[in-house]
């Protein structure tokens, strides 16, 4: 049985990365507010997550609850701006947060919106050491906060089932996104808080390849969210990863 004290001891949450979300936590559904980037990055997202979900357990998209038995898990779950529409579409949701405020906020939003989700105030490494197991886990912007990324990867990919999968997105690290993520974003249009984000932390897409295989994952698929400033909205672009990118990775069967 391990304590506590071993537990936190190996895990990899920054606390100063958790105390930013924390003090946002009230935050999460206000559409203007401090997470205006990700209520519009949202539906591209959602685009992405979904239709990688359904390719890799067969599933059709236009049936009434098309992820129904898929057991799925949004490790930095925030305010819950992922689990709500996955528990919609049939999945059985676990949502967990490091930042112990946000989980109060995503209870009471769920329940507000008649959504069965199981919120957990946790860490990868600890839900991984109970033995828990997902057939998808999504990791959405989270990886560039942690503390040790290749052990917080592996981490995920242990509270994976074989023939799992999983779906993380972070920042690229290069002079754009250091423009884009930090000057723009954060001084520029204020849309975060400054400080955020660091971006000695932005890790490039073949970095976090490389750290998904050592996890014991197959990188299968990776795109680019792209933000167009004209429409005022964000696509999906499989040559665009500069700033913003996602992975999709499998485990072995």
């Amino acid at each position: 049985m391990q304590t506590t004290a071993e537990t936190a001891a190996r895990s990899t949450v920054d606390p100063a990365e958790v105390a930013k979300f924390q003090a946002m936590a009230d935050e999460w559904w206000d559409e203007t507010g401090k997470f205006k980037p990700l209520h519009m990055l949202n539906p591209c997202r959602l685009d992405y997550i979904t239709r990688q979900i359904a390719a890799e357990f067969g599933r059709d998209l236009d049936a009434a609850a098309p992820f129904e038995g898929l057991r799925l898990l949004d490790i930095g779950c925030g305010g819950g701006l992922l689990c709500e529409p996955m528990a919609r579409l049939g999945a059985s949701v676990v949502g967990a947060d490091a930042a112990e405020r946000n989980i109060p906020v995503a209870r009471l939003h769920a329940e507000q919106s008649g959504l069965s989700i199981d919120y957990r105030h946790t860490t990868a490494e600890a839900l991984a050491e109970a033995g828990e197991r997902f057939d998808a886990v999504l990791n959405m912007e989270v990886v560039e906060h942690v503390a040790d990324p290749a052990a917080y990867l592996a981490a995920c990919a242990d509270l994976l089932r074989p023939g799992g999968l999983h779906i993380c997105s972070t920042i690229n690290r290069n002079p754009k996104s250091y423009a884009m993520a930090i000057v723009g974003a954060e001084n520029v249009m204020r849309w975060l808080p400054k400080g955020t984000h660091d971006w000695s932390k932005f890790i490039t897409p073949d970095e976090l390849y490389d750290l998904l295989r050592g996890a014991g994952l197959d990188p299968v698929d990776r795109m680019g969210f792209v933000f167009n400033p004209v429409t005022w909205s964000w696509r999906l672009s499989d040559r665009d990863l500069s700033v913003n990118y996602v992975t999709a990775s499998t485990k072995p069967a």
